[in-house]
């Protein structure tokens, strides 16, 4: 996949689903081994590699400082990071969540409008402690929420650079991005 994804530009390698700092570190040695094997073979690639993670655990939320000396940007998967947060999943809480409504428990589903008081709580900690580590550490979300315009607002003031989302929600997610 290196070889063929540097035939068409830069190569950043996204981890998923970490949960500590060796996890990246792992994963950045065998990076070095291919490299290795394709220099050693003669194979030319952009040896401009960037390696990110997705923080989509509260455990790699509050491990953002150390994760960040690492990696050069995070993917923040508030999908996954809300249903661990949360404990549930969105399927489970399709069944509880209205009556969770109506007795004023959440105001809204917490995997279409981001969770500012717990999950958002998460995602500014790791911007933050991110970017204590590593100041041009670039950060965004993916996911449902990146097509939110409440979700966006929270996203620019906690200080990511970009939000991702599914393509019927670029629309709003431009005029939301443009208006905070």
């Amino acid at each position: 996949a290196i070889l063929r994804a540097s035939a068409y530009g830069s190569i950043r390698i996204m981890i998923p689903m970490i949960t500590s700092v060796n996890e990246v570190r792992q994963v950045k040695d065998m990076i070095k081994k291919i490299c290795s094997d394709l220099d050693h073979n003669g194979i030319s690639y952009d040896k401009n590699i960037q390696t990110g993670v997705m923080i989509e655990t509260p455990a790699a939320a509050i491990m953002a400082d150390s994760i960040a000396q690492e990696v050069d940007f995070f993917s923040i998967g508030t999908n996954d990071l809300t249903q661990m947060t949360f404990g549930f999943s969105r399927d489970d809480a399709g069944k509880f969540l209205d009556s969770y409504y109506k007795s004023k428990i959440y105001e809204s589903d917490p995997f279409a409008r981001l969770d500012q008081n717990g999950v958002g709580q998460l995602v500014k900690m790791a911007v933050a402690n991110g970017r204590k580590t590593r100041p041009a550490l670039k950060c965004g979300i993916c996911g449902e929420h990146g097509g939110d315009p409440s979700s966006i607002e929270f996203c620019h003031k906690a200080g990511l650079d970009y939000v991702s989302c599914s393509p019927f929600r670029v629309p709003i997610a431009r005029l939301a991005a443009a208006q905070a």
